[in-house]
Order: structure tokens, then C-alpha cells, then sequence
């Protein structure tokens, strides 16, 4: 954890009281050191080298029912008094919006440390040390002559909070992630073809370099490399009504943009349409709508242990907790915080910032498909002809949520229970229930894990955050296949 700033208890209570001698009925400040190590190696030179940190304070006043923040860079020494003032101000002037004041319902008060499960910090291993794990991996892959670009990458990401409220809450969090990726393309054949280990994105979980360990990218890049030069002399990928097992990366993405997503309630409220649009999810349906088969229930789980959505307590100070939004096939919650929530008043502990200088929102924490009960093996050995598709290529998906097209990075046709021929270009698209409700295998928990993504975007400003999906495999009953380029 960063050297805990001198007083800093006392000067967030110093902010908060401000705020309530001038009139806020509700206050919270967070200050937040936040700090990321960047290093990427491009065939065979250092392409990128950066360790950056910033920290400030941001505060939130609530004035007769309307929002004010303000945020200012730097230590606790600077004055508390003249930002609180720039808070209540802002708040005054939103009344002028004409929107719904909002009621406020207190809460209890917390007080509590949480830090991400880390063996050994990130922090500690040198610059020298990280880059030369990039170019071994590199070196890997170098003699591959279709090979055009060969990139490597780490990432780390440092974030420690102070968080205080009216309500009497202190928390203090720790949060370290850690990941990194190969991405290649290779060229021929009048073709060019992408493979990325682990994933198109990276892949990033709350922990230390035992996970970059274990990631392996030296002893997983000529395999890579080898399967982008095989795609380019690889047969198309068919198009139709095929059975498709679309692997865990893939799934993790398809899970973030047609659950994850939709299932904001401010989104389905129609107050935030930034970026991903609104959501189809209105709250006609809850509790009957039908989402997807048995097959699928998914949950929103901020307490799974390297998940890049875990903490202790959300930005607003609400404990970390899992709920389900999809059960057995049928809508059953929302992502929520203090200020939107469903009837029952109680927040799912969804608000969160992406640095100090952001107020909270809803975002999504941990979105995960649970697991089934079938094997992969058994799985693939049930399917008399498919397809298995595998790694992220390219996205999109309407302004509700329904409607999507997916292109992957390989496939591998499936014949009798067996996997066979290598596919390039293989894509897919749907409507979210209809593809859902075709679901009828989830692999089981042998195969399940934690995917990472450090760029879900939302809002305005925009805010990009870091959230966490766990999958494992799944298959998709006459899934409409097409090409991908």
C-alpha cells in the first residue's frame, strides 16, 4: 500500500464537515494515488516504456437534492475549504436543470481495509527483468518469416484510496493488477491473420508478478505465432446455421457487451446513453423476462478473489457483494448504486470512478457466466458438427443491446465428436436472447476463469474502467455463422 498520507483521516473529515456547515446534507471525499508501469517490446526493440502516478482528492456534495463535484490533483495539503466551496456551488447551479432532486436515503457507516491478494509485488521486480521477459518472448517467435508484427506487453496498475462520508464511514483499499499479452500478425497468401495470447486485449488480474509467472508469454509465443502463419493457408470458415462452442475469452466479451452493459440501471432509466447506449433490460421484464436457457445464470460478483471488479466497498462506500442478474435463463437484478436503485432502496454496490478527478457511476464489477456441469471433452464429443471458436477479433453491437456481430480469430470444425481443420475468419451475429436461449451446454468449473478488460468505457468525461469477467466454455445450438475479414 502507498505510506499512508499524514492525517489523511483528519483532513477527509475536515472536508466533510465543511461541506455540512455549508449546507450539504450529504458529503463524501475520496483521495486516490494512482500509479501504472507500462512496458512493450515491438519486434525486437522497446517500443514503450512508461511508469506514470497521479493522485488528488475528489469531493461529492448532495444540496437540496442535487450532485456537485469537484476534484483537485496533488497532496492533502492544498486547500480542503475552497474545493468543498466549488463542490456546493456546482450543486446550487444543477438545480437550474430543471431534473428530479433526488432523495437520499442514509446509510449505515464502515469502516474496514481491503487489499488484493499479492504474493509478490509487482513493484519489486526491475525494469531490466520485465523488459527481458518481452524479448524472450519475442525472440520466440522471431524466425518466423510470414510473421510482420510481433508485439509484447505487460501492464501493472497501482491504486490506493481513502474513502470517508457523512454517514461516519473511513475505508481505506489497496488494489494491485497485473497482466500482459503477444499479439501477432503474420502475412501471406494474399492474407493477413492475427493470434494473441492470452487474449486480443491482454488479460489483467488483481495480483503480482506470480501471475505474469504464470501467464508463461515466452513459453506461449511460437505456439501463437505458429497458429497466425497456419490461418494463412487456412480453408474459410463456413457460413450458416452451425452448433458453435465459443471459448472463454470470447464468451467474456460477448458476456460484457449484452449483459454487462444492458443491465446498468441508469442505462435502462434512459439518464446514461454514453458510449454503449440504453438497454433493452426495461424494467417491465424483471423477475419474468426471458433472457436466455437454464443453461445460463450470470452474476455480478464484486467479492471473487483476482477479479479486476473485486474491492472491499465501492466508491460510495456500499460493501462488496454478489448479485445475480441472470437466473437459470430469467432477468432477475440490475447493476445499481445509492442513487439508482431498484425498490427496495438498497444498492448492489455498482457505483464506481475510474481515478480521483471522476464522480462514481454504475459500472459493471465482476459479470460471470457460472458454470455448468458438462466437461469440455464431453461437450465437443456430443457435437455431431460444429464449430469452436476462439480469441477476440472485432465487435459490435446495436445502441440497446439486441442486436451484435462477433468476429473471432480461429476456428476448428468439429466432426463426429472430434476436433479437426484449422478455419480462419470465423464471425457469428445475433440477437442477445435469441442467442442466449440457444445456449445448452456451459462447460464446468475445471475450465472456468477470471478474464480481465482495463478499457470499458462509459460516461462523459469519459471514464475507462477496469472490470473482471469470469467464463468458461459454452455452446450455441444453430448459431448464424458468417465470414469475418
Amino acid at each position: 500500500m502507498e505510506a499512508r498520507p499524514d492525517d489523511i483521516e483528519k483532513r477527509l473529515a475536515e472536508a466533510i464537515q465543511r461541506g455540512r456547515t455549508r449546507g450539504a446534507e450529504y458529503v463524501d471525499a475520496r483521495f486516490m494515488v494512482c500509479g501504472q508501469e507500462i512496458y512493450q517490446v515491438k519486434n525486437g526493440a522497446i517500443s514503450k516504456l512508461e511508469v506514470a502516478a497521479t493522485n488528488g482528492l475528489g469531493v461529492r456534495v448532495l444540496v437540496g437534492g442535487y450532485w456537485g463535484f469537484a476534484a483537485t490533483p496533488g497532496a492533502m495539503s492544498k486547500d480542503i475549504d475552497a474545493l468543498v466551496d466549488s463542490a456546493i456551488e456546482l450543486a446550487k447551479a444543477a438545480r437550474l436543470t430543471n431534473g428530479e432532486p433526488l432523495k437520499w436515503v442514509p446509510g449505515p457507516a464502515y469502516r474496514g481495509t481491503y487489499r488484493s491478494p499479492v504474493s509478490i509485488h509487482p513493484a519489486g521486480i526491475t525494469p531490466d527483468t520485465k523488459i527481458a521477459l518481452l524479448l524472450d518472448a519475442d525472440s520466440r517467435i522471431a524466425s518466423l518469416a510470414e510473421i510482420k508484427t510481433r508485439r509484447s506487453h505487460l501492464g501493472f496498475y497501482y491504486t490506493d484510496k481513502w474513502f470517508a462520508n457523512s454517514e461516519g464511514s473511513f475505508i481505506e483499499q489497496s488494489i494491485v493488477e497485473s497482466g500482459g499479452s503477444i499479439y501477432i500478425v503474420a502475412v501471406g497468401n494474399g492474407d493477413a491473420q492475427l493470434r494473441a495470447y492470452p487474449e486480443l486485449m491482454g488479460d489483467e488480474v488483481q495480483s503480482g508478478w506470480e501471475f505474469i509467472e504464470r501467464l508463461d508469454l515466452p513459453g506461449n509465443a511460437r505456439r501463437t505465432g505458429e497458429e497466425a502463419v497456419a490461418l494463412l493457408t487456412a480453408d474459410e470458415c463456413p457460413s450458416g446455421e452451425i452448433d458453435v462452442i465459443l471459448g472463454g475469452s470470447q464468451l467474456a466479451l460477448q458476456v460484457h457487451e449484452s449483459c454487462g452493459h444492458p443491465s446498468e440501471l441508469d442505462r435502462v432509466l434512459g439518464v446514461e446513453a454514453d458510449v454503449a447506449g440504453t438497454s433493452f433490460l426495461t424494467l417491465d421484464g424483471l423477475g419474468s423476462r426471458k433472457y436466455g436457457s437454464p443453461e445460463v445464470t450470470i452474476t455480478a460478483d464484486a467479492t471473487l478473489a483476482g477479479g479486476l471488479g473485486s474491492f472491499g466497498w465501492d466508491d460510495e462506500g456500499t460493501p462488496a457483494q454478489c448479485r445475480t442478474l441472470i437466473d437459470r435463463g430469467i432477468h432477475s437484478s440490475y447493476l445499481t448504486s445509492r442513487q439508482y436503485t431498484l425498490p427496495d432502496g438498497n444498492s448492489g454496490g455498482n457505483a464506481r470512478a475510474c481515478d480521483w478527478a471522476k464522480p462514481p457511476i454504475v459500472r459493471m464489477t465482476n459479470i460471470n457466466l457460472l458454470p455448468g456441469t458438462a466437461s469440455l471433452p464431453d461437450i465437443i464429443a456430443d457435437t455431431k458438427y460444429g464449430l469452436y471458436f476462439d480469441g477476440q477479433k472485432t465487435w459490435s453491437i446495436d445502441d440497446r443491446r439486441l442486436n451484435f456481430a462477433f468476429g473471432c480469430q480461429a476456428a476448428w470444425e468439429i466432426v463426429n465428436g472430434k476436433v479437426g481443420r484449422l478455419l480462419k475468419n470465423p464471425s457469428y451475429t445475433g440477437i442477445t436472447p435469441v442467442v442466449w436461449g440457444s445456449c445448452d451446454a456451459v462447460a464446468g468449473p475445471e475450465s472456468w476463469r477470471i478474464w480481465g478488460l482495463t478499457g470499458c468505457g462509459k460516461g462523459a468525461p469519459m471514464q475507462n474502467l477496469h472490470v473482471g469477467h469470469g467464463t468458461s466454455q459454452a455452446r450455441f445450438r444453430r448459431l448464424k455463422v458468417g465470414v469475418s475479414r
